[in-house]
């Protein structure tokens, strides 16, 4: 069955984000975790806190790309020192990234209803430690917000 996306899948992702207690939900186009290929929207709300983290099976290159609102990409190097700081959106006309397997990332929402289309390998797999960024709070952490807003000074300055 063809899935339509239109302006009314975007708007139901994007209501089920900002009730979620993550403020962000995906809207999966895979049927199972296990598909080899996934392919996702993942609405994300300003305060939604992605951890900076790495995939890093060979196959597990990963492309988002913006379909609406603004956000905030940033990698990192291994002692977590930011190196490419990216507004994503209209203003700055660039629309997405492609993340090569083994580098350290982070995306945040900049404002409300931010919707990015997500395409990479599967089959799922949770993040092992080695993929967690040792040098970043945890996702629930206490100090994470503060962390989070850091991130989004360097983007909004850049």
């Amino acid at each position: 069955m063809v899935t339509l996306i239109d302006a009314d899948l975007l708007d139901a992702v994007a209501t089920e984000a900002a009730a979620s207690p993550r403020r962000r939900k995906n809207r999966n186009f895979h049927e199972r975790n296990d598909f080899p290929c996934h392919r996702l929207l993942n609405a994300i709300e300003p305060g939604s806190y992605v951890a900076p983290h790495r995939h890093l099976a060979a196959h597990k290159d990963e492309t988002m790309l913006l379909v609406r609102g603004t956000a905030g990409f940033i990698t990192f190097t291994d002692s977590g020192q930011p190196v490419d700081v990216v507004l994503l959106g209209a203003a700055s006309s660039r629309l997405g990234v492609d993340i090569p397997h083994g580098t350290w990332h982070t995306i945040f929402a900049l404002e409300s209803g931010t919707i990015v289309f997500e395409a990479k390998a599967g089959p799922y797999l949770a993040l092992s430690a080695a993929e967690r960024a040792p040098w970043a709070p945890a996702e629930g952490d206490a100090a994470a917000a503060a962390y989070l807003d850091s991130l989004v000074r360097l983007v909004v300055r850049a």
